[in-house]
């Protein structure tokens, strides 16, 4: 037997790795994570780029990784806490704004200063998006059916598929009106579904930055509807919708799943980026590593994007031509950028008044649908949004070891940044620009920010492809539209988490249900191969 043997090699210690090789080490599995990088949890990390400050440099809040999840591995007990904020804002160039609150009745309230229409319409609006909020999230923890197969386990899972559209003592009542209503929200732009709802532009402008964010859609493309509710349906605190910081950081949450890998006998390495796929006789039985090691298991799950998986690290001739096409043509467009500010001071935004609950959570300053769909124009001719859609947040706030006392940690997450900059591509001194830019913007509402400005990076797609693995800088790893989601996903006939190459699978969020940190690819992952390995399964999640 060679060395370095195994029961289970993962590649990559991002989130969705960790939770994978985390149930399997519970269930008793021999488990080594492999990680290129020299720290481990992948766009889940804290770290301190500036002394003094920590930044949670890739994602930056948290909501949808599943509570089944945390208290399976237990994640508060290695250190994992949950701040709730409560609420978030808009701030308008007239020096009015809009909030939204953890508070239903204070949001209706807000929503009324603009439109009492609209207040009237945010209570259907709100109980037609938490029932599909009902619908999906049974759904989340499923492996999809093989809609083409005729075995048992197909025939059963795509009953329990459908049981969940249809199944009236479940869902409140969902009626044939209601699958249809369901069926038009999947495929609907967020514009149009809000305009069945709204008349104030800044009540859809506010409600609708959620259907951008991440993805290579603006908010007038079918489908974006769906990508709201892919950020819906998080809860913190069991309050569904609602969004939280990881206290220390989001590296907080990679590093309590480390913790409970390592105390099931679990093995993380750092520095160690796997370069190949080892087979045999149509089997993958291995990996090997740029520092020339080699590694063997009786199962490899990869952590990387389904690109990275089968046209980086695995020989095109061990796969069928079909489906390598497939993956070639899933698409992960990057369209997302970042900025991670250290600050002297909290910075002053007029517009919000102080002590309101909105200026803690999520602030923007785009006020109009229509300015969205201009920004993402400028991404469609490879050019950064002159006039972007920003979601900033200060989590040093609300969490006070992001920073020192007195001192401030600010995220900046920026809609829409191409990957493929026109005009020459990116360099140094066009990050540079494209991140004085940015600031200028935030300053237009801030007079004081820039003087409280100590340092600041930039991130563009092309940092967030080099450094985390996000081909193309995609957050999702792969766009969530429907031809891209469930059985779909990431290529057809292979959603099941199992590959063409018998003993390999793919944990990464390429697969069902999608991208965010949530946790629920690799858990997912993991049952399958506990499946395949006829190890008993244990936890709430299963």
């Amino acid at each position: 037997m060679p060395k370095n043997t195994h029961d289970v090699i993962v590649v990559g210690a991002g989130h969705n790795g960790l939770t994978a090789a985390s149930y399997m080490a519970k269930a008793g599995l021999d488990v080594v994570v492999l990680e290129k990088n020299d720290w481990i949890g992948g766009a889940a990390v804290s770290r301190e780029l500036y002394p003094g400050w920590k930044y949670s440099n890739c994602s930056y809040v948290c909501s949808l990784l599943r509570p089944e999840i945390m208290r399976d591995l237990e994640l508060y007990k290695y250190g994992l806490q949950i701040i709730p904020y409560e609420g978030s804002a808009t701030m308008m160039k007239n020096g009015d704004y809009y909030t939204h609150y953890h508070d239903h009745d204070m949001t209706i309230n807000s929503i009324r200063r603009h439109s009492h229409k609209d207040a009237e319409a945010y209570e259907r609006y709100s109980r037609d998006v938490l029932r599909q909020c009902k619908i999906i999230k049974p759904l989340l923890k499923m492996t999809p059916p093989d809609l083409t197969s005729f075995k048992p386990k197909d025939l059963f899972g795509a009953l329990e598929f459908a049981k969940h559209f249809a199944a009236k003592d479940e869902l409140d009542g969902l009626g044939e009106k209601e699958i249809y209503d369901t069926i038009r929200f999947y495929t609907m732009s967020i514009r149009d579904y809000l305009e069945e709802y709204f008349e104030s532009e800044i009540t859809k402008a506010h409600l609708a930055g959620s259907a951008i964010i991440g993805t290579a859609l603006g908010p007038c493309s079918p489908g974006s509807a769906y990508v709201l509710l892919h950020h819906y349906m998080g809860e913190v605190d069991g309050s569904v919708g609602s969004w939280g910081y990881a206290r220390g950081g989001m590296g907080s949450i990679t590093q309590a799943m480390m913790g409970c890998l390592k105390d099931h006998g679990g093995e993380v390495k750092p520095s160690s980026e796997v370069t190949n796929v080892i087979t045999k006789n149509g089997k993958a039985i291995g990996v090997a590593t740029q520092n020339g090691d080699e590694y063997y298991a009786k199962k490899i799950v990869s952590n990387l994007d389904v690109k990275r998986t089968f046209l980086k690290i695995t020989e095109e001739k061990d796969l069928p031509d079909d489906f390598v096409r497939s993956v070639k043509n899933f698409k992960i467009r990057g369209s997302s950028g970042k900025l991670n500010i250290a600050l002297d001071a909290l910075p002053d935004f007029p517009c919000i008044p102080e002590g309101d609950p909105g200026g803690g959570g999520d602030m923007h300053f785009t006020e109009t649908i229509e300015e969205m769909e201009g920004a993402y124009d400028d991404w469609k001719r490879g050019e950064w949004s002159r006039n972007p859609y920003v979601d900033m947040c200060i989590p040093s706030k609300s969490d006070p070891t992001m920073a020192e006392p007195g001192k401030h940690y600010m995220s900046v997450f920026i809609q829409y940044v191409p990957f493929n900059l026109a005009n020459g591509g990116w360099n140094e001194e066009r990050k540079q620009e494209f991140g004085r830019h940015i600031a200028d913007c935030i300053a237009e509402f801030s007079p004081n920010f820039k003087d409280l400005i100590n340092h600041y990076e930039v991130r563009t797609p092309l940092e967030l492809e080099n450094e985390v693995g996000l081909t193309e800088g995609n957050i999702f790893q792969g766009e969530l539209t429907m031809d891209q989601l469930m059985f779909n996903r990431p290529v057809p006939g292979y959603a099941q988490y199992r590959t063409p190459l018998k003993n390999m699978y793919i944990c990464s969020s390429s697969t069902h249900p999608g991208g965010g940190v949530m946790g629920a690819p690799g858990a997912n992952a993991a049952r399958e191969v506990l499946l395949d390995m006829n190890v008993p399964q244990k936890g709430n999640y299963y």
